[in-house]
C-alpha cells in the first residue's frame, strides 16, 4: 500500500514538472523525505498529502484517495498480526500482511500446491527439500506459518480463493507418494468450500498464456482499491502495484482459466491422480 501511494505521489509530481526539491519545499522538508515517500519508505501524515496533491494540482477526489490509501498504511503499519512474530515467515510476512486483509486472491501455481492448501507434512517435505533450513526446529516453524495462513479460509468474512492449477503440481511427488496422496485428499476437500474455485490446467491444453511462471492477484474490498500482483523468483520477489501491469496479468489469468478443464472436471482429474497414488 505504501508503494502504491508513494508511486501515486510520484506520479502526481512528475505530470506537473515539479522536482522533489520543490515538492520537499512544499512540506518545509528535504528532498530526501520526498524521496522516502515516493519509494513507499516511510508512513504519510495527512497535512503533507493534503498539502502536496494541492501543490500538484489534484482534485478533491484524487486528494480524498490519497488520504485513503495513506490512512490503510498506517493501520498495516500498526497491525500486530501472528506472522509479525515469526521470523520463519521471512520475505512471505509482508505477502501474509495483504492476504490478511484481501477480500480474494487468484493465484497461477506451475509446479506447486497453493500455500492456502498445503498439507503440513507437503509444506513439511517442501521446507527440507528446499535446503536452506537445516534445523528441525526451523522448519516446524515454517510449516506452522504455513498452516495458520489457511484460517482466512474459514470465520465469518472467509478469503476468496480462485486457484488455477497445472497438472504438473498434483503429478510431482513432494515428499513421496503417501504424503503427495494425503494432499491431493485435502485438496478435494479445499475444492469443496463454498468461498473457493479450483481449475487444473490439464497437459493436454498444449501452451498457455502463463506458461513461464506462477503469480498471485491480491484484490482488496475497497471499491477503487487497485489490485497488488506477487510473483517469487528464485533469489527475489517481484511486486507489481501499477493498475495497467496488474490488467495485464488479471488478463493472463483470465485466458489461461478458460483453457482449464471446468470446476467438475478438475474435482475429477485431482481424484483420478490421487486414486493412482
Amino acid at each position: 500500500m505504501a508503494r502504491r501511494l508513494g508511486r501515486e505521489l510520484h506520479r502526481l509530481r512528475d505530470a506537473t514538472g515539479k522536482t522533489q526539491h520543490e515538492a520537499g519545499a512544499a512540506i518545509n522538508s528535504t528532498n530526501s523525505k520526498i524521496v522516502k515517500m515516493e519509494r513507499g519508505l516511510v508512513p504519510m501524515r495527512d497535512p503533507d498529502i493534503r498539502v502536496l496533491c494541492e501543490f500538484y494540482g489534484a482534485d478533491a477526489k484524487v486528494t480524498a484517495r490519497m488520504l485513503e490509501l495513506a490512512r490503510l498504511d498506517r493501520e498495516r503499519r500498526k497491525a500486530k498480526g501472528w506472522w509479525q512474530h515469526s521470523p520463519q515467515a521471512g520475505a512471505l510476512a509482508e505477502y501474509i500482511a495483504m492476504e490478511d486483509v484481501a477480500r480474494r486472491v487468484r493465484t497461477w501455481q506451475l509446479s506447486l500446491i497453493p500455500g492456502l492448501f498445503q498439507t503440513s507434512d507437503y509444506a513439511r517435505s517442501l521446507a527440507v527439500s528446499d535446503g536452506v533450513w537445516e534445523d528441525p526446529d526451523d522448519i516446524e516453524r515454517i510449516v506452522e506459518v504455513r498452516m495458520k495462513r489457511q484460517a482466512r479460509l474459514m470465520g465469518e468474512d472467509p478469503l476468496e480463493v480462485y486457484a488455477v492449477v497445472w497438472e504438473a503440481a498434483l503429478r510431482q511427488q513432494v515428499g513421496g507418494p503417501r504424503v503427495m496422496k494425503g494432499q491431493l485428499e485435502h485438496l478435494l476437500q479445499a475444492a469443496q468450500l463454498p468461498n473457493v474455485r479450483m481449475q487444473v490446467m490439464p497437459f493436454q491444453s498444449g501452451g498457455h498464456p502463463c506458461v513461464t511462471s506462477s503469480f498471485n492477484i491480491i484484490s482488496f474490498a475497497e471499491g477503487d482499491a487497485i489490485d497488488v500482483v506477487h510473483a517469487d523468483t528464485i533469489a527475489s520477489t517481484v511486486w507489481v502495484e501499477n493498475e495497467q501491469e496488474g490488467a495485464v496479468y488479471g488478463a493472463f489469468f483470465d485466458r489461461t482459466a478458460r483453457l482449464s478443464l471446468a470446476p467438475k472436471d478438475s474435482v475429477r482429474l485431482i481424484d483420478s491422480i490421487c486414486k493412482g497414488m
